[in-house]
């Protein structure tokens, strides 16, 4: 018989609450109980608060696999992001794992690496201990994305593929506006940093730097970070000073601080020298100088995502819901008037 390992209760037998227990110090039946931790919205507000204030009381603790076996229900979502160290996912992570907790679900944490095959194998591994996946950023290719969305319910982040439900952060109006600033600015030579090929995000940003410098007659050059990081923007600072911009939009906030280190290891200051503005607004008060950014509304993303995979997985609607959340520029100090080039005697 197992005992009781605390001090002063040494030699005591250690009693495991029961499901009946819990349904009979609360004045429910044991199918409330268990629905009050399974399927909480089939129930009022009130008698989960009661039931789960009892079971604390008593020390319960739902058994996930039984509840498995007898409901089908796992009771866990799978999150898959395509770079966990990015600090664009650690907010949309809590916020996803807020919003299952208070579901009474656990969440699965995937970090693909930005690499397709390890994403698929990630879903392989999740996908019978699940009841849903939220894919953030995906690298997969559509017809792998639909044949997992066949499988469970499926909501994606930040990739845009029809008769999916989706949320997708639009960047481009922020985008949008950081030119426009650097427009006015003086600046008229600008490079975008660009992140992966197969990322929505990028494709968004690149499209929208492009247009919006097309209709006020800059100049604008693509320098590739693949993939995004700190390392990958430091490196990128040598060609992009040797290219005579005087201004860079970079495909997030770490190719950004990357790029001012390397800048910096150059001599070019910031932003007397040259301008510098980010994306997705996660590290710009942490820079220095602080770093001017579009703010990208990630945890907003990782809590709408959950609650539309939620919906799904309680018979609401699924497939074509595409949930847009807004951008806007946040001025900083990383950028400043171009600077005035002397002319040759």
């Amino acid at each position: 018989m197992k005992r009781d390992s605390d001090g002063g209760g040494k030699g005591r037998p250690s009693i495991v609450p029961t499901i009946s227990q819990v349904a009979k110090a609360s004045g429910v039946s044991r199918a409330t109980v268990s629905r009050a931790f399974s399927r909480p919205e089939m129930l009022t507000e009130e008698t989960v608060r009661r039931v789960k204030e009892v079971a604390v009381k008593l020390g319960y603790v739902p058994n996930q696999v039984a509840r498995a076996l007898s409901t089908g229900r796992h009771g866990n979502v799978a999150l898959i992001v395509s770079d966990v160290a990015n600090p664009f996912f650690p907010p949309l992570i809590r916020a996803a794992q807020l919003r299952a907790d208070q579901a009474g679900l656990c969440v699965f944490l995937g970090n693909s690496d930005e690499d397709p095959a390890r994403e698929e194998l990630l879903v392989g591994r999740f996908i019978g201990q699940v009841e849903g996946l939220v894919l953030a950023s995906s690298r997969l290719d559509e017809e792998h994305i639909r044949r997992h969305a066949t499988r469970r319910p499926l909501v994606l982040i930040n990739r845009d593929i029809e008769g999916i439900t989706r949320v997708l952060i639009d960047t481009a109006p922020g985008v949008a506006a950081a030119i426009a600033h650097l427009a006015e600015l003086g600046h008229r030579h600008i490079a975008y940093v660009s992140g992966p090929t197969t990322s929505w995000s990028n494709q968004q940003r690149r499209n929208a730097v492009r247009r919006e410098a097309e209709k006020r007659g800059l100049k604008v050059i693509a320098v590739p970070a693949r993939p995004p990081s700190y390392d990958t923007g430091r490196l990128a600072a040598t060609q992009i000073v040797a290219s005579g911009v005087t201004a860079a939009i970079a495909f997030d906030d770490l190719v950004a601080q990357g790029l001012m280190a390397g800048l910096a290891a150059l001599d070019v200051e910031v932003p007397k020298s040259f301008s510098v503005v980010g994306c997705d607004d996660v590290l710009g008060e942490t820079t220095y100088p602080p770093l001017t950014t579009v703010s990208a509304r990630c945890a907003d993303a990782g809590d709408v995502a959950v609650g539309l995979l939620l919906s799904q997985m309680n018979g609401g609607v699924s497939g074509e819901i595409r949930h847009k959340l807004n951008s806007h520029l946040v001025i900083r100090a990383s950028t400043g008037p171009a600077p005035v080039k002397r002319r040759s005697r």
